[in-house]
């Protein structure tokens, strides 16, 4: 892609912001060139925070009901995943699967609370409560 063919479409997901894509200028080299985003990104990126939303009201579900630790809920709401928190924590991905487990997750000690919170920019305590809505 040539430096006057980055896309400019204002994706409303940038919320006014742009990235850096590479694109070549016109001597072929690449260059780093701001996108505003395009179209097809914004399609996608819609679709995967639906998936996210869709997510976190099940396991805000499952979780009022005990059938799951409020981690699941919180890791969904923060558009997180099993491997994504793993990789935050350094807990290994089984673990972090046990530990969406509501008994499992309430026995754990604050040291390991305290981790999960700090990936997911909370405090233990917020990590321990569910919201009244999803």
């Amino acid at each position: 892609m040539k430096t006057n063919e980055v896309p400019q479409q204002n994706a409303k997901a940038f919320m006014g912001h742009s990235k850096l894509l590479y694109a070549q200028d016109q001597t072929g080299r690449y260059v780093g060139a701001p996108s505003s985003g395009w179209e097809a990104e914004e399609i996608v990126l819609d679709q995967a925070i639906g998936e996210y939303v869709q997510l976190a009201a099940d396991a805000w579900r499952r979780a009022k009901a005990g059938a799951a630790s409020t981690l699941e809920y919180h890791m969904y709401r923060e558009r997180m995943d099993v491997v994504l928190l793993a990789q935050s924590t350094g807990f290994p991905k089984w673990r972090v699967r046990r530990h969406l487990k509501s008994g499992v997750f309430q026995k754990l000690p604050l040291r390991h609370r305290q981790r999960y919170a700090e990936a997911l920019g909370k405090t233990p305590e917020q990590l321990e409560r569910l919201p009244e809505q999803p």
